[in-house]
C-alpha cells in the first residue's frame, strides 16, 4: 500500500486557521510532509489530526514539532496519537545538535593532553602486561608439567615453518633489487665487484632479520591480536578464567615464544636466500659467477656481521609477539575493536623494530662490530 498523507487549511468563523492533516502519517511519508510544513508561510492556531489513520513515533514528532514552532494546540489525536505525541514532548531537548567548539589555542593543548594521558595509561598497561607474562613464565619454570607445549608446537610452525615460503621470496627478490642497484652505482667507479661485499653485508646484519621482522609482524603479529581479540568477544578468555585455566600461559606465552625462537631462524634463512638472490642476479647481468659470488661472500662478510643478526633477531621476535598479543587482549567492545588493535598491534610491532635497529646500530658500533 502506497504511504501517503495530504494536509490543507481550514478556517473558523472566528478567524482561526487549523491545518488538517489526512492518511498514514508514518515514516514513509513524513520526508515530503517535513519539507512542506517547514515552507508554511502563514500561521497556524491548530493541528487537526482527526482524519489521521496510521501513526508513528516520527509522524508524532512531526505534529509536535509544527504545534511548539506556531504556539498551536493539537486537536483530533487519538489515544495512540496523544500517547506518542506526549512521549516526543517529554523528550524534547533545547541542546545544540552539535556542540559549540572550543578556540584553537584551547583545543590543540585539549587535543594533545589527551593523546599524552592516553600513551601514559597505555604504556602502564603494557608494563602490568609484561609484569603478567612475567609472573606465568616463572610459574611455568616451577612447575614444568603446565607448560602448554603442543600450543608452543602449533604456534612455531604457523610462525616459522608457513612463513618459509613468503619470506623466502621477499628475501631473493630484496637480494637481486640490492646487487643490481648497488652494481648500478658501483660501475661509476669501476668497483662492481664490491657489490658482493653490499650484498652479503647489508642482508646478514639489517635487511635479512629487519625485514623478517616485518613480515612476522605483518603475518603472525596481527594473527595474534586477531584471534586473541576474537577470543575477547566470544568470552572464551573469560571461560578460561573461569576454569581455572590460565589465559597468560595458554594463549599469551606460547605465542611470544614462537616468534622469539623462530625470528633468528627466520632471520637466517632470510638472510642465505637474498644473498642467493644477489648471486643470482650477479651471475645473471654482472658477469660474476654464481659459486664465485657465494665464495667470496665467505671471504668479505666478518663473522661478527652473522652474530649482530642473531643477537637482534629473538629481540624484534619478542616486539613483535608481546605487541600483537597485548593488542588482542586490549580488546573489550565489538568486532570493529578487533581491527582496530589488530592494525595497532602491527603498527607498533613495525615502529619499535625499526626504532630499535636503529640504537643496535649505533650499540654495535660504539663496541667495534661495524
Amino acid at each position: 500500500m502506497r504511504e501517503w498523507v495530504s494536509h490543507s487549511f481550514e478556517e473558523s468563523d472566528e478567524g482561526e486557521v487549523s491545518l488538517v492533516l489526512a492518511g498514514r502519517l508514518v515514516i514513509a511519508s513524513a520526508g515530503p510532509l517535513d519539507d512542506e510544513l517547514r515552507a508554511l508561510d502563514r500561521a497556524v492556531d491548530r493541528v487537526d489530526i482527526a482524519q489521521v489513520g496510521d501513526i508513528d513515533t516520527v509522524g508524532a514528532w512531526l505534529v509536535w514539532r509544527l504545534a511548539r514552532d506556531h504556539g498551536a494546540a493539537i486537536t483530533g489525536a487519538s489515544d495512540t496519537a496523544q500517547r506518542l505525541i506526549e512521549a516526543v514532548r517529554s523528550s524534547a531537548s533545547t541542546a545544540e545538535i552539535a556542540p559549540p567548539r572550543l578556540p584553537v589555542f584551547e583545543r590543540v593543548p585539549e587535543v594533545v593532553g589527551l593523546a599524552v594521558t592516553n600513551w601514559g595509561q597505555g604504556l602502564v598497561q603494557l608494563v602490568g602486561f609484561f609484569g603478567a607474562i612475567l609472573i606465568s613464565f616463572w610459574g611455568i619454570v616451577r612447575r614444568p608439567a603446565r607448560f602448554p607445549m603442543k600450543a608452543l608446537v602449533r604456534q612455531l610452525e604457523l610462525v616459522g615453518v608457513n612463513s618459509l615460503g613468503i619470506i623466502g621470496l621477499m628475501s631473493f627478490l630484496i637480494g637481486i633489487v640490492i646487487a643490481q642497484q648497488g652494481a648500478v652505482q658501483l660501475r661509476q667507479f669501476g668497483a662492481e665487484i664490491y657489490t658482493i661485499n653490499l650484498t652479503g653485508r647489508i642482508t646478514l646484519r639489517e635487511l635479512g632479520v629487519l625485514m623478517t621482522s616485518i613480515m612476522v609482524a605483518g603475518r603472525s603479529g596481527s594473527a595474534f591480536a586477531a584471534q586473541l581479540g576474537t577470543m575477547k568477544l566470544t568470552e572464551e578468555v573469560d571461560a578460561m578464567r573461569t576454569i581455572g585455566v590460565s589465559p597468560i600461559e595458554v594463549l599469551v606465552i606460547p605465542r611470544i615464544l614462537a616468534a622469539v625462537l623462530m625470528m633468528p631462524l627466520l632471520g637466517f634463512f632470510s638472510a642465505v636466500l637474498g644473498i642467493i638472490g644477489g648471486a643470482f642476479i650477479a651471475d645473471l647481468a654482472l658477469d660474476i659467477p654464481f659459486f664465485t659470488f657465494l665464495t667470496r661472500i665467505q671471504e668479505v662478510v666478518p663473522l661478527h656481521d652473522v652474530w649482530v643478526g642473531l643477537v637482534k633477531a629473538p629481540v624484534f621476535g619478542m616486539i613483535v609477539g608481546v605487541a600483537g598479543c597485548y593488542q588482542g587482549m586490549q580488546v573489550k567492545a565489538n568486532a570493529e575493536e578487533v581491527g582496530l588493535r589488530t592494525t595497532m598491534a602491527v603498527v607498533q610491532a613495525i615502529f619499535m623494530v625499526i626504532v630499535l635497529d636503529a640504537f643496535f646500530a649505533v650499540f654495535f658500533t660504539e663496541v667495534g662490530w661495524d
